[in-house]
């Protein structure tokens, strides 16, 4: 009976002690919260509301139910937005901006009051389609080809001074993507056709005109090859061209001689025998 009642009390104490140990570990627990590699928190006191000091890395106290930290991603996150623009042709153009940001760590405790921890998503898809509408609607189509570098540094510029309004800094702002609508790529097709079609009349033209100045030279050396041959017909006689039928004829013998199938027979007549090899 004895032996009952001290085991009776041992369980009892052990029990209690466990649950002494529990509500103490779980007091500690909830007493400690740890900031991550890249983070930073904010404390919110329900009786001071929301602390103005950003606290560090680390593990660190806080009261139970009276005070609940806020972390944040300080970090570097990429964000990527489209949006459909009106230019100054009144052409429809498609962008994709995208963007780097990170939280202005001393303002945290100003971005917890009146965005949250949500504050990128937030923010930026609305002033993005915002900085680029205004942007885009400053240039006609056809420079927002010609002159992206500066369409992306207007849009930089805006945005990086739009966000910082929020207290969000942006290490980079990049337009990945732009295209225009259906008729205007019809548009620009149809120009690049008649462009060719141009250039190829061009060459046409060039080249009939080269035609016609060959003929011109051409026609010009032989009217001056005859008036020549005229000049020295007049002063030498006909000598001159019985001399060149002499050399024509001189020509005429030596093809002749050099081809197997046909022999010369000398005499009064001078006749041409064709020989056939297969008889």
């Amino acid at each position: 009976m004895g032996s009952n009642q001290a085991s009776v009390s041992f369980l009892t104490n052990f029990a209690r002690a466990a649950f002494g140990l529990g509500l103490s570990t779980a007091a500690v627990s909830s007493s400690l919260y740890t900031v991550d590699g890249g983070q930073r928190a904010v404390l919110f006191d329900r009786f001071r509301g929301i602390l103005d000091e950003t606290v560090g890395e680390g593990t660190h106290f806080l009261i139970p139910w009276v005070q609940k930290p806020y972390i944040f991603d300080i970090r570097t996150r990429p964000h990527t937005f489209s949006s459909i623009s009106g230019t100054k042709d009144l052409q429809m153009v498609s962008l994709t901006l995208r963007v780097l940001s990170r939280p202005d760590v001393n303002r945290l405790p100003v971005i917890v009051q009146n965005l949250g921890l949500e504050y990128d998503e937030k923010v930026l898809p609305s002033i993005g389609n915002e900085v680029l509408k205004a942007v885009v609607a400053q240039f006609n189509a056809d420079q927002l080809l010609t002159e992206r570098p500066h369409v992306s540094a207007l849009v930089r510029d805006s945005l990086i001074r739009r966000a910082k309004d929020f207290n969000i800094l942006l290490d980079d702002v990049a337009i990945t993507h732009l295209s225009y609508g259906f008729e205007f790529s019809r548009a620009v097709e149809q120009k690049q056709v008649a462009q060719q079609e141009a250039e190829r009349s061009k060459f046409v033209v060039m080249k009939a005109e080269q035609e016609r100045r060959a003929a011109i030279i051409r026609a010009e050396g032989e009217s001056d090859s005859a008036k020549l041959i005229s000049d020295a017909t007049s002063s030498a006689g006909m000598g001159l061209i019985e001399l060149r039928r002499i050399e024509a004829s001189r020509e005429v013998a030596s093809t002749l001689a050099k081809t197997p199938n046909v022999a010369y027979l000398p005499g009064g007549k001078n006749l041409l025998l064709a020989l056939n090899p297969q008889r």
